[in-house]
Order: C-alpha cells, then sequence, then structure tokens
C-alpha cells in the first residue's frame, strides 16, 4: 500500500470516525478515502465519516458520530443521562446544546435535538471523554439533572426528579455540586423543594 495511503489508514485508526476535511487538514487530497473505501480497507460509517472496517462499534456510537459533525456541541439532557447511567430512559434522539444563534445542523441521521444555551449555562460543567477514539463533551452529571429541571418542559418533571435521585442515590452528583449548577442555570428555587423531599 502507497504510503499516504497507509498514513490515512493510520489516521483512522487513531481517530476513530474521520470526515474529509480531516485528511485535508493532514495534507492529504480527500480522493484517498474513497479509494481506499473502494478497495474495503475503510467503510463509510456515517454520511460523510469513515472508519476502519474492524472498529469496535459501542453503544455510544452515535454520540461519536455527532462530535465529529458538530464539534461545537455538548451532549446534554437524555444523552447526558443516558451516558452517565442515570435514568432509565433510552433516547431515541442525541440531544444536544448548541450557543444561541448558531446554526442548525444538518444531520438526517442520527435524529438530533438541539437546545441553546447562553454564557455560564453553555459553558460550565462540560466533562471530556473519548468514544471510539473521538474526543466529545458532555455536561457532568450534576450539571445534567441542573438542565433537566431547566427543560423539564421538553423532557418531562418526572425524569428531571428520576435523574435528581439516581444521581444522589448512585454518587455521581453531591447536593452541593447540583445546587452550584441549579444557581448557574436559574433553577434553584424549582429544584429546592424536591431536594428537600429526599
Amino acid at each position: 500500500m502507497p504510503k499516504p495511503l497507509q498514513r490515512i489508514t493510520h489516521y483512522v485508526g487513531q481517530h476513530g470516525i474521520v470526515r474529509p476535511r480531516d485528511i485535508e487538514a493532514i495534507g492529504l487530497p480527500r480522493e484517498y478515502l474513497l479509494r481506499l473505501h473502494r478497495q474495503g480497507k475503510i467503510v463509510r460509517s456515517g454520511r460523510g465519516l469513515y472508519s476502519l472496517p474492524d472498529a469496535a462499534i459501542t453503544e455510544h456510537h452515535s454520540y461519536a458520530e455527532v462530535a465529529r459533525r458538530v464539534p461545537g456541541g455538548v451532549f446534554c439532557l437524555l444523552s447526558a443521562l443516558a451516558f452517565h447511567e442515570i435514568t432509565t430512559q433510552s433516547p431515541t434522539s442525541v440531544w444536544i446544546a448548541l450557543p444561541q444563534g448558531a446554526r442548525r445542523p444538518a444531520i438526517s441521521t442520527p435524529s438530533l435535538r438541539v437546545v441553546r444555551l447562553s454564557g455560564a449555562s453553555l459553558t460550565e460543567g462540560i466533562e471530556k471523554h473519548r468514544v471510539e477514539g473521538v474526543p466529545i463533551r458532555i455536561y457532568s452529571a450534576a450539571k445534567t439533572v441542573a438542565d433537566c429541571f431547566k427543560f423539564r418542559n421538553k423532557i418531562g418533571l418526572d425524569i428531571a426528579i428520576e435523574a435528581l435521585k439516581d444521581s444522589l442515590q448512585q454518587k455521581k452528583a453531591t447536593v452541593n455540586e447540583i445546587y452550584r449548577y441549579a444557581k448557574v442555570c436559574r433553577v434553584s428555587n424549582v429544584i429546592r423543594p424536591y431536594m428537600e423531599a429526599l
């Protein structure tokens, strides 16, 4: 295999999922991706996304795909609850937070739900993880619980209460951490009675 194609295969192996623009960014023509795809050395894992044929696909594969396509997004609400394992819900869509005024991503699959945040409620509580070699940004368990109360009309109050109980029982968040983010999200008065009931 010619050196440039080896380099791309190695790069895809390191980064899990790549886009044609990632290949151009390392100084190689995107056409090499198509050549490798035709040879069966890499597979198309989604529209404009490529990975190795033997790449390990995890339950959070859609997070890796969305993170590659929407690098500015932060996984939130039901997606963050599922990632932190503090819900019985299995989200049918991937939930991401974007800044106010950011263009909605034109993605047909996986199904995307977008919420808009600004200021500290957008930037606070972000954790960095890797899924299938792809770096993702996701809100911490405590920030996610606060967000659930902020967006209780979108996701349902029952889910917010369940997230609060589960995060405390499983010690994924402390009362102080949840209060801190409740202040950031301006829902401390909403969350207080539920905290006191626990």
